[in-house]
């Protein structure tokens, strides 16, 4: 943290000092979150889901092919609230997470009055972020036990974090823990990451923790990661669920 109040994006999941976030209830999502919560899905989520079937052709480099259950539900749940709040229809592509942002801080400055939905709106947003990824990038949800346990496990790169843990770090304004938000790399390739991070700009505490400032830098990460990989001759690996046992 600076002394303007601005923080480097190399702590990727550091602690902020922000205030603590402001809040009030907008009652017209609170009945759709809860039923969702509740496990009832109104029947417009039917073509959501559908959208979840897996990644296009041009973006689907490695991973799985679809995703699972309880990440598809979560994502279409996000997609639904958007809609109702913006009247726009979230696609999975890099661009919409702006309005996923946007969504993000008007729910931080709700949850003071319904902190109940938290666990709802960090999981279902969580479950929107890592599926952009895992189209854009290729990867794996390991989505074992709560979600404080679930990681996305990149398929091209040695790199696992949880989506569902940095959304939460953006309701919060600060770091979340226990909750996996930081990158879990290769011990060898620590230094380098963080050097590529440490020359980044500096950027106010909100824009460090909004979703697309994390795909941002998950996009560097594996871009100087794959960058390693070629230079060493090992560019046509790919990582499987059983390489991140025990992370």
């Amino acid at each position: 943290m600076t002394n303007d109040g601005t923080k480097r994006t190399d702590d990727v999941a550091g602690p902020a000092t922000h205030p603590e976030a402001r809040t009030e209830a907008r009652a017209e999502d609170a009945t759709a979150e809860m039923a969702v919560a509740d496990g009832e899905h109104p029947s417009d989520l039917d073509g959501v889901e559908a959208d979840l079937a897996g990644p296009a052709e041009d973006t689907a480099l490695a991973g799985q092919a679809d995703a699972p259950q309880d990440v598809a539900e979560l994502s279409a749940a996000c997609i639904r609230f958007v809609a109702m709040r913006y009247g726009i229809h979230l696609d999975f592509l890099p661009e919409t997470l702006s309005v996923l942002d946007q969504w993000v801080r008007d729910a931080r400055d709700e949850l003071r009055e319904r902190p109940e939905a938290l666990n709802l709106v960090q999981a279902s947003a969580g479950a929107y972020l890592g599926e952009v990824v895992r189209r854009a990038f290729g990867a794996y949800w390991i989505t074992e036990g709560d979600h404080r346990g679930w990681r996305l496990a990149m398929a091209t790169v040695f790199c696992a974090y949880n989506p569902v843990g940095m959304v939460r770090e953006a309701l919060m304004l600060s770091e979340a823990e226990g909750w996996h938000a930081h990158f879990a790399l290769d011990p060898g390739e620590k230094e380098v990451i963080l050097a590529r991070l440490e020359a980044l700009p500096e950027v106010s505490e909100d824009e460090f923790y909004a979703p697309s400032t994390r795909f941002d830098v998950v996009h560097l990460v594996v871009d100087a990661l794959r960058e390693r990989m070629r230079a060493s001759g090992l560019g046509d690996v790919r990582f499987t669920v059983e390489d991140y046992a025990g992370i």
